[in-house]
Formats: C-alpha cells, sequence, structure tokens
C-alpha cells in the first residue's frame, strides 16, 4: 500500500500543478462575465467608476486584469450631465466567458435574438454557473439600467438608483441572467431589462434587491 501511495501522490500533485495554469490561462481570455459578488451597498455602486473598479477588481483576481474592464450600465441625464448608453461603453467585441464559451460576437449581436447569453453561458469570473430561477437563494437580476437595444432611459422616472448612488429610495431597471421569470414573455427572457426593482427599503438597497431575486450583480465586459 505505502508503494502504491508514494506513486500515485506525486501523480496527484502533477495534475494540481497543471490544471491550476490551464485554468488561469483560460480565465486570462475572459472577456465576459457575470459578477460572483456585487459591492454590498445595494444599487449604489459608487457610480460608472465604481462599478467599472468592482468589474477590474474581480477580473484581476481571476488572471483577467490585464484588459479594461467595464460594467454593462446605463446612466440617464442628469445635473446637466447626458445619458450614458451601457452598449456605447463595452468595447466592440468579440467577447467571452471564462471557459471561452462566445457569447456575441459585436454589439449588434449582443442585442439581438441570436446571442448565446444564457444561464450555462453567464459564468462568474471564477467559471461558474450563478444561481437562477427555482435555485435557492435566486441570484438572476443583474443590474442593467437600461432599455432591450442597451440604451439609456429618458430623463424623468429613475431607472438607475440615482445613477448607481442610491441604496434606499429608487428604481433600477435588472435583468435575467437565465433568462427566466414568473412569465413566458419579452420581459421575463429579457437579459437586460426584465422588470425594475422593488422593496420595502425603497427599491435600491441589498435586501430590496434580494427580496425580487437577486444580489447586486453586474455583467462585466472587456472593453479592449
Amino acid at each position: 500500500m505505502s508503494i502504491i501511495a508514494r506513486v500515485i501522490a506525486p501523480a496527484g500533485v502533477a495534475l494540481a500543478v497543471f490544471a491550476s495554469p490551464s485554468v488561469r490561462a483560460q480565465s486570462a481570455d475572459m472577456t465576459f462575465f457575470v459578477t460572483s459578488s456585487g459591492p454590498g451597498k445595494g444599487a449604489d455602486l459608487g457610480g460608472l467608476d465604481g462599478a467599472d473598479a468592482h468589474c477590474q477588481k474581480l477580473a484581476q483576481s481571476a488572471g483577467a486584469g490585464a484588459k479594461t474592464w467595464r460594467a454593462y450600465l446605463s446612466t440617464q441625464a442628469a445635473d446637466g450631465k447626458p445619458a450614458i448608453n451601457a452598449r456605447d461603453r463595452i468595447g466592440k467585441g468579440p467577447w467571452q466567458n471564462a471557459k471561452g464559451a462566445v457569447i456575441a460576437k459585436d454589439v449588434a449581436d449582443l442585442h439581438g435574438p441570436a446571442n448565446n447569453l444564457t444561464k450555462q453561458t453567464a459564468l462568474s469570473e471564477k467559471g461558474e454557473v450563478n444561481n437562477g430561477a427555482g435555485d435557492t437563494p435566486n441570484r438572476h437580476d443583474i443590474l442593467t439600467g437600461s432599455q432591450p437595444d442597451g440604451t439609456a432611459f429618458a430623463a424623468g422616472d429613475d431607472k438607475t438608483c440615482k445613477n448607481w448612488s442610491s441604496s434606499t429610495q429608487g428604481v433600477a431597471v435588472v435583468g435575467h441572467a437565465d433568462r427566466r421569470g414568473l412569465r413566458d414573455d419579452e420581459p421575463s427572457k429579457s437579459w437586460n431589462s426584465s422588470h425594475p426593482s422593488r422593496g420595502p427599503d425603497g427599491g435600491c438597497s441589498q435586501a430590496d434587491l434580494k427580496s425580487t431575486g437577486g444580489d447586486g450583480l453586474l455583467y462585466c465586459f472587456a472593453a479592449n
């Protein structure tokens, strides 16, 4: 037994040694992921800069920090500043997940009916499948503040929790990463524009986001 153990042990060590670089190399080529966690303050992301920094931090931890990462978020016109469209800030594509599956070849493909964004492909930076409808807890709501075509909503009614600065009052539009909802309709199947947030704290707190099947998660895209 001792001889067998000595033979097997080095093999196991070798497998571990060789598996790790492979996973890291795969992650280094990643250009899209769903965050495994949010910043923790509900929809208060510290604005677009804070959201981008969160994407960059998680990408760095996965070995893909050499790229410039952007959160897929729109902002509404306010205080004399123009609206920003999520689709205009994520680069040109193509984008692939941590396991090499291509999500979309370009911006038009991403916002078209044939994109490859599903529960099985909307992986975290760790290459893990995110909980969706039917799982406990459900975490399929992803913050976007965007219309189906990736553009911002008109100024007026809040759709971005005050441009990602509120963790109390407000509304944030979310998409379903698993393309499933309570109904068999287009909003329920939309990855980026399913429904507004809501909850007893005002709509933007961490507890509010969790109450409707979210966790303050983001889509992150490599812009270069």
